[in-house]
């Protein structure tokens, strides 16, 4: 059977959703969502990645607490900012990173890490250079945050993913 219906959930959507934009339960059209139905699950697993080889379980914990304590960090530090608590005058900037993480899914965790940070947004990546633009919207010092990015978040995610 699930030969026939390798993402039977996906299959089953496909007939109902066919079946409901169709308005109809006539044969011919029922016997089309099935043909879809049975068709587009196959059609997909062209899309489907390979999976990713991750490391160490304890390694994924101890990220995801550093990042709970950035975000809450930053959280805090930007609401300072907005707020007016701080007395000196706020400038954000670009900041180019040269990364040696080269996993795809790393990469993309890094992309979440840092875009789900407040004051920090992924702007591009060059995968030909391995440069990434990031965005600081609190920039004081550029190689600080060359060094936190690397040190805090690419370290951990090549020890995960590579």
């Amino acid at each position: 059977m699930r030969r026939l219906f390798p993402h039977p959930l996906l299959s089953l959507g496909v007939l109902a959703m066919w079946l409901a934009l169709q308005s109809s339960l006539a044969p011919a059209t029922v016997l089309m969502g099935l043909i879809l139905a049975v068709l587009t699950p196959f059609a997909m697993r062209a899309l489907e990645p390979e999976r990713p080889k991750v490391g160490s379980p304890l390694r994924i914990l101890e990220l995801a607490g550093v990042v709970l304590k950035d975000i809450v960090r930053s959280n805090y530090a930007v609401a300072s900012i907005l707020l007016g608590r701080r007395g000196r005058e706020r400038v954000s900037g670009f900041v180019r990173i040269k990364l040696d993480l080269r996993d795809r899914y790393g990469l993309a965790a890094l992309a979440i890490i840092l875009t789900a940070t407040p004051g920090t947004l992924w702007v591009q990546y060059d995968a030909a250079t391995g440069t990434l633009l990031l965005h600081v919207f609190d920039l004081l010092d550029e190689n600080e945050w060359r060094r936190l990015v690397k040190e805090r978040y690419e370290r951990r995610l090549r020890e995960i993913f590579e």
